[in-house]
């Protein structure tokens, strides 16, 4: 497989932080998106932003942005397919997800979920995180075969909504990382935990 193409989810309403756009909050002083990039970018062989509103404010980032092509804000599978397509259009076999809004996630992210998939021979591979003897499903950080982009289209207009109802119908790889000393995937959902990854960033 050569490098995915690597897609930055963003498309979400950010209702618990009061709306807007949460990738622009400050963290250790520089916007929260920022971190995410800077981990990703070095993944993958090209990067996008999945977000939906006026393109143009995202403009400084110097990266393409991607809507949802699905009405209504279905959610992160909105756009995974987002991603997929414009993937296809470049000849990208798969894309790579990571949530906007989890600026700790690993930095071997990306060869972690391509190992998995090949080692299970699934065409799709989640990141999960480990605590004792249970994994938790990570669905906004995955590998994503641009082959399947026509049937999430089809789960979507039909009304499917969570990740995890439709990569359980193609086969799902996990890779999975300890949650010690943190959980890598610790997401900024509410002013708490910005406050958070600022002691984590520390």
């Amino acid at each position: 497989m050569s490098r995915p193409l690597g897609v930055i989810l963003a498309g979400g309403l950010a209702t618990r932080m009061g709306g807007g756009d949460k990738g622009r909050l400050p963290l250790a002083g520089r916007p929260l998106i920022e971190h995410v990039i800077d981990r990703l970018a070095p993944q993958v062989e090209k990067l996008a932003l999945n977000a939906n509103g006026d393109a143009a404010r995202f403009s400084d980032l110097g990266l393409p942005v991607l809507a949802d092509s699905i009405a209504g804000h279905p959610g992160p599978l909105a756009g995974v397919l987002a991603g997929m397509d414009w993937a296809a259009a470049r000849g990208a076999s798969h894309i790579v997800t990571a949530a906007a809004d989890t600026p700790l996630f690993p930095a071997d992210l990306v060869a972690v979920l391509v190992n998995a998939a090949d080692a299970d021979g699934k065409p799709i591979a989640l990141a999960a995180t480990k605590a004792g003897d249970k994994l938790w499903r990570q669905p906004t950080f995955g590998l994503w075969p641009v082959s399947l982009r026509d049937d999430l289209r089809a789960a979507l207009t039909e009304g499917v909504r969570k990740v995890v109802i439709w990569t359980d119908r193609h086969g799902t790889a996990l890779a999975a990382y300890p949650d010690d000393p943190f959980d890598p995937f610790f997401n900024v959902n509410t002013p708490k935990d910005l406050i958070r990854a600022e002691e984590l960033l520390q």
